[in-house]
């Protein structure tokens, strides 16, 4: 394994007699797309210690860098205290706040000489200033580990042609004598159960593979898969995704020492899934990732901080289908458990004691913190894993039917025409579903890819179960409740066509009171019932009544629809004229007294308060109101319908009112009709007071 290579340009003397040195990089610039080449570079800036178990770095002007961390001398041994970093934004050139380091990043588990240990490297973005401090929690002076340093990383821009050439060499370079360990043999590459995601090579990505020289090693097998957070910020651009992977990479090379980038894969949150460690996506790589368990296990990192908030939808999508593809290679399930053989003997971040060489039971789908006393991969992302495994192993999670348009319900019964188009949705990514299938009466009637949403079908008429089954890529199925549809095309019937008829109320010259009747059926379900003209109403299905008002003197037409659930219906249509009939177009007898008043329709109304007069109206209809007058003093007066008593009328009334149809009739057809009132000459309140008639024809 290959020791950390340094470029040293320069020395600057610190107060204290601590030394910063540096290499710088390239000229600065923003790393835009069409730049020219410009390689990685890293340089390191020792901290200065204080009396108070402090080290410090002023703020330092440098040349560009997008990452940072801390390390020191020793990969084993612990860095005690909180380390801190802040930069100056390269176009900015404001300095941004305090950001912590996490420093409990997991060293190889083998260790060799001239490793360092290291914080997770955190990305910033371009800058080219920096300010680091190291404090004790506790404020003792213990001793802080030797050779401790800021390190900057320039991610450099790659181009098209960078990805074919090798970079050059640096000046300086020291490079570790010891013999290379010899390589595992590469293995044969299984074929997977699951379908393999896209993933950017190493060429695509940029890894300048003279930073890692030594042959891959290679594990016998996949078990478990870590998934790890890189620490950074999580408001990058996904553009410069392949620029914070090699920024990653020459830290892991450059500032750990290691021989390659310690995962076996990168994610960022668009989901791009970037190659990791080299020697073949598709072959047991062994990883520098999960100190004590890289053996039997593969690493998969998100791009970003996600401590407090969760990875991405797209980044965990591609988590699980990695996590899918492999574990797929050797048969594992991804929602299972598995024993992984400790390769140390340590403390995880749980305080579960794991002892090198014994057994322990893990998720095939696992955190950092699972195996390693370290926050990683955040508490966010760490409560999305069940997400991930669920994902990963199938079926197809929160599958349900959203809607079923051209149709509607009626409780849980669902009514179309025949064509109706259903519409699901599930939360596992389409990327990992194969496929949907509409089932009619549990066959499948269309079929979509996992990308599809809605399908219409073609229902015959009567009734059908409805369900959508949703094919896992794993094979696993899941099918949503089933729903019941009635197909129909039967539009509903008017056993009672409208109908309309005169009623109690206050009558002017504009409007007279009315009661429109109607009566609809449906052969599956009446819906509702719609007035169209000469106003417009909607009536549920139990009604068959509505008090409306209607004008005289003008013919009206009444028209309606009935509807069913299925959306069939039915028009049914009849014209009425109200008309007004003075009391001056009656055939009187007795006395009677003419009264003037705005009150009165038409300006006049007839009184009389002789027993036995009356008023005969003689006209060609289907429904009469008499109209009169009210009050305290009013009379009585029979009502004689073609000759016939029909009732006793009494207009006392505690508030006095104009205009009020107070007895009505209503008969089934147009015909001619004679409707007659008689004063009764009522003791102490013998006057009538009438305003005329109103009918229907």
């Amino acid at each position: 394994m290959r020791r950390r290579a340094w470029l040293t340009l320069g020395a600057v003397l610190i107060g204290g007699g601590g030394v910063v040195t540096y290499a710088t990089a390239s000229p600065s610039d923003s790393g835009a797309p069409g730049q020219e080449r410009r390689p990685v570079e890293v340089y390191g800036l020792a901290l200065k210690g204080t009396a108070a178990g402090e080290r410090k770095l002023p703020r330092t002007e440098t040349e560009q860098f997008s990452l940072v961390g801390v390390s020191w001398s020793g990969a084993l041994k612990p860095l005690e205290g909180t380390a801190q970093v802040r930069t100056r934004g390269l176009e900015s050139g404001e300095w941004g706040a305090w950001q912590s380091l996490e420093l409990n990043a997991a060293p190889p588990e083998e260790v060799e000489a001239g490793m360092r240990g290291a914080s997770q490297p955190l990305w910033v973005g371009p800058s080219d200033g920096v300010e680091a401090r190291v404090v004790h929690e506790d404020g003792t002076t213990a001793a802080l580990p030797k050779g401790l340093e800021v390190n900057l990383v320039d991610p450099g821009v790659v181009t098209e042609a960078e990805t074919r050439v090798d970079a050059p060499e640096p000046a300086a370079f020291v490079m570790d004598e010891s013999p290379s360990p010899s390589p595992s043999p590469e293995p044969t590459a299984p074929s997977s159960t699951m379908p393999q995601p896209p993933v950017t090579s190493r060429a695509d990505w940029g890894a300048d593979e003279s930073k890692s020289p030594d042959p891959s090693e290679y594990n016998a097998e996949v078990k478990a898969v870590f998934v790890h957070h890189t620490d950074g910020a999580n408001d990058y651009d996904c553009a410069q995704s392949p620029a914070i992977v090699r920024g990653i990479y020459a830290y892991h090379t450059e500032v750990n020492g290691w021989n390659d980038v310690g995962y076996n894969f990168l994610v960022d949150k668009c989901g791009t899934v970037f190659e990791g460690r080299k020697g073949g996506i598709d072959r047991p790589v062994l990883g520098a990732h999960t100190y004590g368990f890289n053996r039997e296990s593969a690493g998969i990192a998100v791009l970003g901080t996600h401590s407090t908030g969760g990875a991405s939808a797209a980044a965990l999508a591609s988590v699980a289908r990695v996590t899918a593809w492999k574990l797929g290679q050797y048969g594992a399930d991804p929602a299972g458990t598995v024993k992984l053989t400790a390769g140390a003997t340590q403390t995880n971040y749980f305080k579960t004691a794991f002892t090198a060489g014994e057994e322990y039971t893990f998720k095939r789908v696992s955190g950092h913190r699972d195996g390693f006393n370290t926050e990683c991969p955040g508490n966010a992302l760490y409560a999305q894993l069940p997400t991930v495994r669920t994902w990963a192993a199938g079926p197809v999670d929160g599958l349900r039917i959203v809607s079923l348009t051209d149709a509607a319900a009626k409780g849980s019964t669902y009514y179309t025409k025949g064509t109706p188009v259903v519409r699901w949705s599930a939360t596992t990514p389409a990327a990992l579903i194969n496929r949907y299938d509409v089932l009619v009466d549990g066959r499948s009637v269309a079929g979509t890819s996992g990308a599809g949403y809605a399908k219409r079908i073609t229902l015959t008429p009567g009734s059908h179960t409805v369900s959508v089954r949703a094919t896992h890529q794993s094979g696993a199925v899941t099918t949503t409740d089933a729903l019941t549809v009635v197909a129909e095309t039967t539009a509903p019937v008017f056993t009672a066509a409208p109908t309309l008829g005169l009623r109690a109320g206050t009558v002017n010259t504009g409007s007279v009171p009315v009661t429109l009747g109607w009566k609809a059926t449906d052969d599956q379900a009446l819906r509702q019932v719609q007035l169209l003209t000469p106003s417009t109403a909607t009536f549920s299905a139990a009604a068959y009544l509505s008090n409306r008002t209607a004008k005289p003197g003008t013919a009206s037409t009444w028209s309606m629809r009935a509807y069913d659930y299925a959306g069939n219906y039915r028009n049914a249509a009849v014209t009425y004229t109200p008309v007004i009939l003075q009391e001056s177009a009656a055939v009187r007898t007795g006395t009677w007294s003419t009264r003037s008043s705005t009150s009165y329709l038409g300006g006049r109304s007839y009184s009389s308060a002789s027993k036995g007069a009356s008023l005969s109206w003689t006209f060609t209809g289907r429904s009469a109101a008499w109209v009169v007058s009210r009050a305290s003093s009013s009379g009585q007066a029979y009502v004689y319908v073609d000759g016939v008593k029909a009732a006793t009328v009494d207009l006392r009334s505690a508030a006095t009112s104009y205009r009020q149809a107070i007895w009505t009739k209503t008969w089934t057809a147009n015909a001619k009709h004679t409707v007659k009132i008689v004063v009764v000459g009522t003791s102490g309140r013998p006057t009538v007071t009438t305003d005329g008639l109103v009918y229907i024809r």
